[in-house]
């Protein structure tokens, strides 16, 4: 049986609960992982992790977090996504809400597209195409 919304953001908010050592209250679907939550590059993987273990799927690196955009000339110039990077973000990240970043796509913004709703927009996704 498919899990619900509700059920999907209850196991995400437990997750960054115990990755990140936030209160619940404060995993709410519009917090940022970076900003609101606190979390560093290195708890990326706790959360992954964590996440893969609750929902019981994989997920391969790069694919939530994205980082290895960052890396790249082709995707980055002058501290800002270029066209290109801008594009590649949204291949990657389907399920990210890109409309405000659009206008000023600096690379050190990026930490804010990821909201808890966005996981569990993710994590949705993960599960439909494992059920699929």
């Amino acid at each position: 049986m498919a899990l619900s919304r509700d059920a999907i953001m209850e196991k995400t908010r437990e997750a960054l609960v115990d990755a990140l050592g936030v209160d619940e209250d404060e995993v709410t679907p519009e917090a940022r992982i970076g900003s609101d939550l606190g979390a560093e590059s290195i708890d990326y993987l706790d959360i992954v992790f964590r996440l893969e273990k609750a929902f019981n799927i994989k997920i391969p690196r790069g694919d939530l977090f994205p980082d290895n955009i960052l890396q790249s000339e082709e995707f980055v110039q002058d501290g800002k996504l270029t066209e290109k990077g801008l594009e590649e973000l949204k291949t990657r990240l389907p399920f990210a809400d890109l409309s405000a970043f659009e206008t000023n796509p600096n690379v050190d913004d990026i930490a804010d597209l990821f909201t808890v709703d966005m996981i569990v927009r993710y994590i949705e996704s993960k599960l439909a195409e494992q059920a699929g």
